[in-house]
């Protein structure tokens, strides 16, 4: 059966990328917008979709995948799912959106799919991008997929280094609000005392030292996204005023009664167990329920291990912009050992030394080990990674937890290190703000 002219006409002037397949996933036409991202109309039209996106001879779900046709045909309605696609540009997540169309008889003859690349998202190396491809980490993805194009708020929890102001990004890039801005708080570097004028800002004359009116982060991400990086750490007094403006969509500069209203969207992040939090006393049940609207769990390294090789090489790319460094098997077999406590970030921070190890342009395990060694005592075994070098004692005396161990071995590298916390983070691979948040931590436990 041939589409009426009039349906493929309509395509035509869609702006987004839109494809007309039938049931038997033969594709029958491709508006200019998909012409123009992803290929000639002739060298798809005719061809089975899965073919052409996939490069696979059999539909989707044949093939361990999610396949909208085969959903659409089981529930008689729009189907959306994350796909990656072979593309001109290489692999590429795409948001697809598969809607069926209906003949005189009400039966499923045609299917109008709508694809959209998801922005911020690769499946291979790219500058300052999500990189991955790992079940875990899709499984994620499809998520990002779902809720950017709405309002809802967002939780992302995960391990520090996981990468949540990345997807804190990729869901702004993803939403209307991606030509507004993305105005990101560190809410654990902000002192109680200022917390409140640096979120709403203030009146000239509001406190000691405020000479002029000043805006806050609030009115800075107005239009678009405010990204709440380590919500559990906000003060308690403050919970209250934050949770006013989630609520009401209204706040106050300090030192004014005027009533302002925030046209923001709230994207917030946490290392931190916040329902633990609330049992505890320290974190707001209403705050809690607010934020998690939509949350989001972040897969640390050690669940997506399939990812190390494409983010190592982007890290490379990053870290040492002007060589053409490239892992060799010997190297990327050690690294496949390691359990990157600190994550990305720590993956990171050991390529970087890594690279300064190295002279030439293939890196080797050799390399890698006297990265993991860098800072160590000698002796240390440089195939697991994470605090070594202490006494057998320190761990005897920590088999409780992870988080006892943990602290333990912490505490007694502050106590024995003798130079700055900026050398003692370097030392152990982290960045200086997570050594600052293990030990701020630590205090409240």
């Amino acid at each position: 059966m041939k589409p009426l002219p009039e349906l493929t006409s309509f395509l035509e002037g869609l702006i987004e990328p839109h494809i007309l397949f039938d049931a038997q996933y033969r594709i029958l036409a491709a508006n200019a917008a998909y012409r123009r991202q992803f290929g000639q109309e002739r060298s798809v039209v005719g061809r089975c979709c899965y073919e052409v996106s996939h490069h696979i001879s059999v539909p989707c779900d044949q093939a361990g995948e999610s396949c909208p046709l085969a959903q659409s045909r089981a529930s008689g309605q729009r189907e959306r799912v994350l796909h990656l696609h072979h593309t001109p540009k290489g692999e590429e997540y795409v948001n697809i959106e598969l809607a069926p169309v209906l003949d005189a008889q009400g039966e499923q003859a045609f299917f109008v799919e709508k694809m959209e690349p998801l922005r911020m998202v690769q499946a291979s190396a790219a500058a300052q991008s999500l990189i991955g491809r790992a079940p875990a980490f899709q499984q994620m993805l499809a998520l990002v997929a779902r809720v950017a194009p709405s309002q809802a708020t967002v939780l992302l929890l995960g391990e520090s280094g996981t990468g949540k102001e990345l997807v804190a990004r990729a869901v702004h890039e993803a939403s209307a609000r991606s030509q507004r801005a993305l105005v990101p708080v560190d809410c654990s570097s902000l002192p109680e005392n200022l917390f409140e004028s640096e979120l709403f800002g203030h009146e000239r004359g509001a406190f000691t030292g405020a000479t002029t009116a000043r805006a806050g982060l609030v009115e800075a991400a107005s239009g678009g996204t405010l990204f709440l990086d380590e919500v559990g750490d906000i003060p308690l007094s403050m919970q209250v005023k934050l949770l006013r403006l989630l609520e009401m969509g209204t706040y106050r500069r300090v030192g004014s009664t005027e009533q302002r209203h925030a046209d923001i969207r709230v994207v917030s992040a946490t290392h931190r167990d916040l329902e633990r939090m609330v049992t505890q006393g320290s974190f707001r049940e209403d705050l809690y329920y607010r934020l998690s609207t939509f949350p989001i769990y972040l897969p640390p390294l050690r669940e997506r291990r399939g990812d190390l090789l494409a983010l190592a090489a982007s890290l490379l790319a990053r870290v040492a912009p002007q060589r053409k460094l490239q892992l060799g098997d010997s190297a990327l077999q050690l690294l496949l050992t390691q359990q990157f406590p600190g994550n990305v970030r720590e993956l990171r921070n050991l390529l970087e030394r890594t690279a300064l190890l190295c002279d030439g342009e293939t890196i080797s395990a050799g390399h890698v080990r006297q990265a993991l060694l860098s800072g160590r005592r000698p002796g240390t075994d440089p195939g697991r990674s994470g605090v070594t070098g202490l006494d057998t004692g320190v761990y005897s005396a920590a088999t409780s937890t992870l988080q006892t161990m943990e602290q333990v071995a912490l505490e007694r590298l502050v106590t024995q290190h003798k130079g700055t916390r900026a050398e003692l983070a370097a030392q152990l691979g982290i960045s200086e703000r997570s050594l600052y948040r293990k030990l701020k931590s630590f205090v409240k436990s």
